[in-house]
């Protein structure tokens, strides 16, 4: 799997209980080689009071990747 998500359609598991799918606006490399997405939902949701319409994850937080060719 390439690293840069930019531009891609993914959904997976955001702090591993809350459901979501977006499309990756951002792709770093954190210190230490992590790598961290920002993603910009298509339906905010709530996360402890808070609404998120944008989330960071991790790749372990990713479960599926679609290009915008597949769309």
């Amino acid at each position: 799997m390439k690293w840069d998500l930019t531009g891609d359609r993914v959904d997976g598991l955001y702090m591993g209980q809350f459901p979501y799918s977006g499309i990756v606006t951002e792709s770093r490399v954190k210190y230490g080689g992590d790598v961290q997405y920002t993603v910009r939902v298509d339906e905010p949701f709530v996360v402890f009071g808070a609404v998120r319409d944008v989330v960071l994850v991790s790749n372990t937080e990713i479960n599926r990747v679609l290009s915008p060719d597949y769309i």
